[in-house]
């Protein structure tokens, strides 16, 4: 992560945080002891440059937490030290701390934005170059990218919205519930947990289904379970939809919701459809 900012000593201050086990592990042209003094000595250099208020640049660079319980101070000094010249900031005041507070060890670098030559450095599109960057040293050094820790969540994601896609599959079509309260209390049942999304309005606009410690919403698992998918294939009572479609509100989990007008649709168009079917069943004219 990385970004430019004006609040020098709140930040300082925070990366220098002995409570957290603050480090120094980096530092480039400073003298100073403390946060207050670092601060002081980059605004030596600031004066220089009054039009650049964000005159401050701040990194987080995060191993994955399995590379970070390996690091000694001397490769997480060579991260900063690689990063630093991918970002083409070497001839400028930095300094960088490694906070070991939580079980995630990360760096917090941060570097003077104006040079000694008073010129500001050039910060558009930061966040992704400093994404780049941190990529490529990740690559030289051996370290786990964020390519890949994205590709290995993406995996275990598609093998999960595979799971909740047969389990919705086997509620739908062998528990055949009436109305939504049903449908959640089977796939919980079944471990998965549906998590009605209601707005401010007290409307309901679809559910999310948490699963194996991810949280997803139906759509995202697959086109199939929208809300107004699984309102298809629930066989909701004629009278509580008719009661449905007219107030576009419905009971959930006991209280009382309000839906869009096609969901309420939606549902009409199903018990019209079971009692098209019921009655040719019967053999009955219509």
């Amino acid at each position: 992560m990385g970004k430019s900012i004006s609040h020098t000593g709140a930040s300082m201050g925070y990366g220098w945080d002995e409570e957290k086990e603050a480090e120094v592990i980096y530092q480039e042209y400073l003298a100073g002891d403390n946060p207050k003094e670092i601060t002081q000595e980059f605004k030596i250099i600031q004066t220089q440059n009054q039009r650049c208020k964000k005159n401050t640049m701040s990194f987080v660079l995060s191993p994955t937490i399995k590379d970070g319980q390996d690091l000694k101070d001397k490769q997480l000094t060579e991260i900063t030290q690689r990063f630093v010249q991918e970002m083409k900031l070497q001839e400028r005041q930095a300094i960088a701390f490694v906070h070991r507070d939580k079980s995630h060890l990360h760096i917090h670098l941060y570097v003077n934005r104006i040079g000694f030559d008073g010129k500001a450095y050039k910060d558009n599109f930061i966040g992704k170059r400093s994404q780049q960057a941190a990529e490529k040293v990740a690559q030289q050094m051996g370290l786990t990218t964020v390519r890949e820790v994205q590709q290995e969540r993406l995996n275990e994601i598609q093998s999960i919205r595979q799971e909740i896609k047969q389990v919705n599959e086997k509620v739908l079509t062998e528990m055949k519930p009436k109305d939504f309260d049903q449908y959640i209390k089977y796939m919980k049942q079944r471990n998965v947990e549906v998590i009605p999304s209601i707005n401010k309005s007290k409307r309901l606009q679809g559910f999310r289904l948490e699963y194996k410690g991810q949280n997803l919403k139906g759509s995202e698992v697959h086109c199939s379970m929208s809300m107004a998918r699984i309102a298809e294939r629930i066989g909701f009572d004629k009278t509580a939809s008719q009661k449905i479609v007219k107030d576009n509100r419905l009971e959930l989990l006991g209280k009382t919701v309000g839906i869009s007008p096609n969901i309420a649709a939606t549902i009409a168009k199903r018990v019209i459809k079971m009692t098209v079917k019921k009655t040719i069943g019967l053999g009955m004219e219509i």
